[in-house]
């Protein structure tokens, strides 16, 4: 297996460093600013993985603002691709995506050693469904939502034939060398928590049996509020960022871990909407981070990664990424300390980072989930 991560800042820059391949899988993540004119220069290769990543990408080599692929050559492994509009039914979408993709790799019919997905926002948890319909809950999924700059919705996901602003696309990968994973967030779990008392898919309206945003605001001691003689809804994703909630989702070793839900806006109603979906009866709990986790996380994922590979002393071929997009804004004018981190984990190895609205990956007995706030990595060999 041979892997590299080449960087461009234009569609047609990229594809000629691509010609040395030719390469079995490539995944790209691009500012959606650097948009591929209808995927110029990358319709010839065979099989393409893209999605849109809030300010660009990270590498190996640090921020790269166009357009960044990761690729591999490995012709005794399996690879396959397929892109499915989500129209009305986003896991009908994902489970004709992943058969497609499955008969691209010449692979029906069995489990991939791992899938790499990435969808638009909006409906991830339908779409992790509709792959297990066709492999089952037991294949570990990673990957990551496509975003753009500024959350206004201008995120797509492509391959190479086509765009698409509400889709997604799979890759069910086969590799000749082991491959080991992590995903995992750099939060605290505060003193406070409630229980969700009335919900509607990705909104919560009461906490405690009170509006969520008066309760959600009392536990952050008044870090987050609202102007509430305005009418519409109000963005406080930035606010929110080092105070997430949390959902207890499984226990290792007696340390639960969490799994993370941002809160993006808010109305005078007092309804908070996320960029999860948040069921009645769930607990919640009120998240701590700091800017200092968050650079130091990354590289703490990959060298997790490595570990449960038993990796740590061994050379790796590379390694995929996925830091959400709301950490990197939190620490943008720190992202060298991050990229450091992650190189000094990896060895020095080739790895693509995208930054996500969104991030799905596998736990230790609680299978594929959807989160906000995560970080996770693939190592491959």
């Amino acid at each position: 297996m041979k892997i590299t991560v080449e960087s461009a800042a234009t569609a047609e820059d990229l594809a000629r460093q691509l010609n040395a391949g030719p390469y079995d899988f490539v995944s790209v993540h691009n500012n959606h600013e650097a948009k591929p004119a209808a995927l110029q220069g990358l319709s010839n290769l065979p099989r393409l993985h893209g999605a849109t990543s809030c300010l660009g990408a990270m590498t190996q080599a640090g921020m790269v603002e166009g357009l960044s692929a990761f690729a591999i050559k490995d012709p005794v492994g399996a690879y396959g691709t397929a892109l499915a509009s989500l129209e009305d039914d986003p896991r009908a979408a994902a489970r004709d995506a992943t058969n497609r993709a499955l008969m691209d790799a010449d692979r029906i019919g069995e489990r991939p050693e791992i899938i790499w997905v990435s969808a638009t926002p909006g409906t991830e948890e339908d779409v992790l469904a509709g792959i297990e319909d066709v492999t089952g809950p037991e294949v570990p999924i990673i990957g990551g939502s496509a975003a753009d700059n500024s959350v206004a919705g201008d995120w797509y996901v492509f391959d190479q034939a086509e765009k698409c602003s509400a889709g997604v696309v799979v890759s069910v990968l086969f590799p000749s060398q082991p491959v080991s994973f992590a995903y995992q967030n750099g939060y605290s779990p505060s003193q406070h928590s409630g229980l969700v008392t009335r919900a509607t898919d990705r909104t919560i309206h009461e906490i405690d049996g009170r509006p969520a945003l008066d309760v959600y605001g009392e536990w952050t001691g008044g870090a987050i509020s609202i102007d509430k003689s305005e009418e519409s809804v109000q963005t406080i994703l930035s606010e929110s960022t080092l105070w997430p909630l949390g959902r207890e989702i499984s226990q290792v070793g007696q340390v639960p871990f969490y799994l993370l839900a941002h809160p993006a806006y808010a109305d005078q109603s007092g309804d908070l909407q996320l960029f999860a979906t948040v069921a009645e009866g769930e607990e919640l709990t009120l998240m701590n981070g700091t800017v200092e986790g968050l650079i130091e996380r990354a590289g703490r994922v990959a060298a997790l990664a490595r570990a449960s590979g038993r990796t740590t002393d061994k050379p790796i071929d590379g390694a995929l990424m996925i830091y959400c997009g709301g950490c990197m804004l939190s620490v943008r004018d720190q992202m060298p300390e991050v990229v450091a981190g992650v190189n000094a984990a990896l060895g020095d190895a080739p790895f693509l980072g995208a930054f996500t609205f969104g991030e799905q990956g596998s736990l230790l007995r609680a299978g594929n989930r959807h989160g906000n706030l995560m970080i996770s990595c693939i190592v491959f060999g």
